[in-house]
């Protein structure tokens, strides 16, 4: 007997719902669904409280090639959520680029200024240029949220957003002419870039 089977008939011979499952391990009900649909396992965590919960071993529950999926699942599940964390949290690092001085204030200076006391390009310019680094920040702060809530897809497709973002801010910067701002968008691009590359892979 499966996994899935086994909970579902433990969890019947409590008399309890799904629902019911799900506030006494204080699990959500759609994990809970998951399992007994067979589209998943819980985690090393959530199969010692199953076990608890029903008195009965984990090896009663979950057979050995079944624990290996589960674990083989739990480090993809990892490796998904670190990398939504930190090219959110790459995203948010466009904030700096309001302070710090990265923008060319023109042919007739040779400093540099942040982005806020930019007014050496037309104001239209310049208000593109704020809308990419707060729709960038925003971006990166809903993917945070997200990942602590345990939304993968909505996770995935935020990534996506990002990286679209992150091109349009490179294209911008460079047509024109800032290569400061360029560049710092460009590594943060890179950096997005390997860590996706790499969880596909992983």
């Amino acid at each position: 007997m499966e996994f899935s089977e086994k909970l579902q008939k433990l969890r019947k011979s409590k008399s309890l719902t799904q629902e019911e499952l799900a506030e006494a391990l204080y699990i959500s009900r759609t994990a809970v669904s998951k399992w007994e649909s067979g589209r998943g396992y819980p985690n090393i965590d959530s199969l010692k409280e199953l076990s608890r919960f029903f008195c009965v071993t984990i090896d009663e529950l979950i057979c050995p090639d079944e624990i290996l999926i589960a674990a083989a699942d739990e480090k993809r599940e990892f490796a998904e959520k670190y990398r939504s964390h930190t090219c959110s949290a790459l995203d948010t690092l466009m904030f700096f680029l309001l302070f710090i001085p990265a923008f060319g204030n023109g042919m007739d200076s040779t400093a540099t200024v942040a982005l806020l006391e930019l007014n050496s390009v037309n104001p239209w310019l310049k208000a593109v240029f704020v809308v990419l680094v707060c729709a960038t920040v925003l971006e990166g702060l809903l993917g945070l949220l997200l990942a602590n809530m345990d939304k993968p897809i909505w996770s995935r497709r935020l990534i996506a957003v990002g990286l679209g973002i992150s091109v349009a801010c490179v294209a911008a910067f460079i047509a024109s002419r800032q290569p400061y701002a360029g560049i710092v968008c460009f590594s943060l691009l890179v950096m997005k870039g390997f860590l996706i590359s790499w969880g596909k892979w992983y």
